[in-house]
């Protein structure tokens, strides 16, 4: 399964939301049920799926789901 997929497939479980269709611009602005509790559920979830560590730093320059997907591809792959 690819980044994306497996990216999708969290966004749905942690936001209860089976049809949530994610794309690069999308941000928190673009889901009712994203708040900050639910950021950290993402964070923690993204952490777990692909085995890397994000710092305070990298999450906070984060702008939107096409970052968070380079963030994890450059982590994953380093």
């Amino acid at each position: 399964m690819q980044t994306q997929e497996k990216l999708q497939q969290l966004f749905r479980i942690v936001f209860e939301d089976d049809k949530l269709q994610i794309n690069d611009a999308m941000t928190a602005n673009d889901v009712e049920k994203w708040t900050s509790l639910t950021h950290l559920v993402m964070i923690d979830r993204v952490e777990e799926e692909f085995n890397i560590k994000l710092s305070l730093k990298e999450i906070m320059k984060l702008k939107n789901v096409g970052d968070l997907l380079n963030l994890i591809n450059l982590k994953v792959n380093t």
